[in-house]
């Protein structure tokens, strides 16, 4: 491999590697806009500019590919003069209105400015003006006199989602981004070009005006719509509950990891987040007494839950999980279900159609932990034979998490007669749905950002999210709700926390043997299983 050494610093590096990478691996950064990993080479920007030895002309970066004893020096004073000079050139027709931008807090521009910049503006005649507020699709809105045509976006839509809407038109000083005649950028990716534009250029239409980013906090997770289990974070606004409309769960972001999704998220998963602080979000326990519904404390309702558990036979007792729990919710499910001698347990409920899916991130299960559940082994029985039992009056207790069977592949008449056959429907969930109109007990659950846990991908790799906000009302995690009804049931001591739940997980299913949360990590694990 090449050995080169940048800033008196030397380092070894695959060969291939460009300048701006290598630097990288020694925490020093070259400022850029043009280059990212993903994308083709532009060279567009000039601002990552260095200086190599013996090499007469400061070179760019991002297009210099490390050679065998290359000296490179990336704060020399001419280099430092030369990123000054080109903040100038991309800031000549650039608005100066940084304080109404909403890109204001994470822009590059502003940023590279404050640190490379730093200049006297000389411009004196009047700015070229271009069109501004411009929707270019469901999700995305261009304000082109902020665009520097770095081409990223451009880029992105040629050579990842091979869509190819957006292009630069015109020449010179009038050259702007824009679509393709009867295009529109509306293709299952678009809200990345808002993550990858490096300045105000493209903005998301959901987030925009909501909240200034210097109020939100971030929190490391994972996107629960599909069972690819993509890395995210998510954006929280807790110190401003009059922005956003009141919203908690702002926006979600990507989250890099090499072996899941790389940079990119889906826009389903991008924009999946709604229901958080929906309207329907279930915030108390609740029991059903007659027509009436009452809010009860959970001191109450444990005993409630717990009592009606234990007043059936085991084969009367049916109950139908969810692939949207987490390992540690089914773990603790599996235990309960043990201890009530409980076999008519299964997750699989059919969707009302097949979901979609493509070759890149997109998987057909929109179920976060369908592995999980396999590996936790949760799910003998039948789910539609459980509600048939129901239906014929043998299942008197149903229980059921999450799912909304009337919105199932399920003949609505059969679901119907199996909520009214049961003497005892259970419902718990993170909002109410036509199913849990017809519970008896409802039993509300925190949501996956106002918790901890891990969910297995398809791959089988396990992977963590955590909590970035309180649960809603009165709402407790699914780990604690189960902790709760086992210490009731069986008199075990419950959980203090979701990795208290984990750990005995790892040591009893032999997929998960060996793991921690510490393990685990930012970029997760495979399962046993799932090691080549």
């Amino acid at each position: 491999m090449p050995k080169l050494t940048i800033d008196g610093r030397p380092l070894e590096v695959p060969p291939g590697t460009n300048l701006i990478e290598a630097a990288r691996r020694l925490g020093i950064e070259i400022p850029h806009y043009c280059y990212h990993p993903a994308l083709s080479i532009a060279g567009q920007c000039r601002l990552c500019v260095v200086d190599i030895e013996k090499v007469p002309r400061p070179q760019v970066a991002c297009n210099t590919v490390v050679a065998e004893g290359m000296v490179v020096h990336t704060e020399t004073e001419r280099v430092l003069e030369t990123r000054k000079s080109i903040m100038e050139f991309h800031l000549i027709n650039h608005p100066l209105d940084c304080p109404v931008c909403d890109q204001a807090g994470e822009c590059w521009l502003q940023i590279y400015y404050m640190k490379h910049g730093l200049y006297d503006p000389r411009m004196v005649d009047e700015k070229v003006h271009k069109p501004k507020a411009v929707p270019l699709g469901p999700h995305v809105i261009l304000d082109a006199e902020r665009c520097i045509l770095c081409s990223r976006c451009v880029r992105f839509c040629d050579e990842v989602t091979g869509t190819s809407e957006l292009g630069i038109f015109h020449r010179g000083d009038r050259s702007e981004i824009g679509l393709f005649p009867g295009q529109e950028l509306a293709n299952k990716y678009s809200g990345n070009v808002v993550d990858i534009c490096p300045v105000g250029a493209l903005t998301d239409r959901d987030f925009r005006f909501q909240v200034r980013v210097w109020y939100l906090d971030t929190q490391k997770s994972i996107c629960p719509g599909c069972a690819r289990g993509c890395n995210i974070e998510v954006h929280v606004s807790r110190r401003r509950v009059h922005h956003a409309e009141g919203r908690r769960v702002v926006r979600l972001k990507p989250r890099f990891n090499e072996a899941v999704n790389k940079w990119w998220i889906c826009d389903a998963g991008r924009y999946g987040s709604a229901f958080v602080d929906g309207d329907t979000r279930l915030q108390a326990p609740a029991r059903r007494d007659g027509e009436k519904t009452l809010e009860v404390a959970w001191t109450e309702m444990i005993p409630l839950a717990a009592g009606r558990l234990r007043g059936y036979r085991a084969d009367e007792i049916g109950i139908l999980a969810s692939p949207k729990l987490s390992n540690e919710d089914l773990f603790l499910l599996r235990r309960l279900c043990d201890a009530l001698g409980v076999g008519a347990v299964d997750y699989r409920v059919p969707p009302a159609r097949p979901g979609d899916e493509d070759d890149f991130l997109i998987r057909a299960d929109k179920n976060a932990n369908t592995r999980g559940a396999e590996l936790v082994g949760l799910g003998g029985a039948d789910s539609r034979a459980i509600l048939a039992a129901a239906r014929e009056r043998r299942v008197k207790c149903l229980w059921i998490f999450c799912h909304d069977l009337l919105a199932s592949a399920w003949p609505e008449g059969e679901v119907l007669d199996g909520l009214l056959g049961a003497e005892t429907v259970i419902f718990q969930g993170t909002n109410a749905n036509p199913t849990s109109a017809y519970a008896h007990l409802v039993l509300p659950a925190a949501a996956y950002p106002e918790r901890e846990g891990t969910w297995t991908n398809f791959e089988g790799r396990v992977q963590r999210f955590r909590q970035a906000l309180p649960p809603l009302g009165r709402a407790l995690p699914d780990w604690e709700i189960l902790g709760r009804l086992l210490q009731e049931v069986q008199g075990a001591p419950r959980p203090a926390r979701a990795e208290d739940c984990f750990r005995d997980l790892a040591a009893t299913v032999p997929a998960f043997a060996g793991m921690s949360y510490r393990s685990i990590g930012d970029a997760g694990q495979l399962v046993q299983t799932a090691r080549p």
